[in-house]
């Protein structure tokens, strides 16, 4: 069984049930004023994506995770040097200039001497030297109020940030470490210690 719909050419559009069972088959219009998708509307559109359930990257909502990097380095670094030094790099290639990078990083950190004072400051900066564009600095040590014994202290830092790199060219971030109060050393990943830097695009 058909419908035939009419237009004021004489042209119409035949309403067609492709079933052959005998149970009942409900199609709901909805109340809305739209355009319905065909076979021929859809045929530029992936259909093995269709099936998957996929969406493309740009009609994704503000707020959705685009892609993610992970980097684990477990490379020690010892020193103590007054200077800002670059540890190592990490890099994202976003896919659009508006996009968002969250990251995500810890490290073991630890400082050790005969001092009584003894911090160091750890920063994450955009590029791949200590003249990048400082994103978060953080600030690691001890202070003993003027007993200079020999000691050794360890933890993790954390930096949590969300950059606007605004380039859908390769980002590359760096971690840097300063000894800020020039005791005798800073010691980065220790003893079979790790850092792990997270990076996820987010949509604008």
């Amino acid at each position: 069984m058909s419908i035939r719909l009419f237009n004021n050419s004489g042209g119409y559009i035949d309403l067609e049930s492709g079933g052959t069972s005998a149970a009942a088959n409900v199609f709901t219009l909805p109340a809305e004023t739209g355009t319905i998708l065909t076979s021929a509307t859809l045929s530029g559109i992936n259909a093995s994506a269709l099936s998957a359930g996929t969406l493309a990257t740009a009609r994704l909502p503000a707020g959705s995770v685009l892609q993610v990097v992970n980097v684990i380095n477990s490379t020690g670094y010892q020193g103590n040097s007054g200077s800002e030094t670059a540890l190592f790099n990490f890099s994202i290639t976003p896919t659009s200039a508006t996009s968002k990078i969250a990251i995500f990083a810890s490290i073991s950190s630890g400082v050790y001497g005969t001092v009584s004072n003894h911090a160091i400051r750890l920063r994450l900066r955009r590029g791949t030297t200590t003249a990048g564009t400082q994103l978060q600095a953080v600030r690691f040590g001890r202070y003993d109020a003027g007993t200079a014994i020999n000691r050794e202290m360890y933890s993790t830092t954390h930096f949590t940030v969300l950059d606007s790199p605004a380039t859908t060219s390769e980002q590359a971030y760096c971690i840097t470490v300063q000894d800020i109060d020039g005791a005798p050393g800073y010691d980065i990943n220790s003893a079979g210690g790790t850092c792990s830097i997270v990076l996820m695009e987010i949509a604008a």
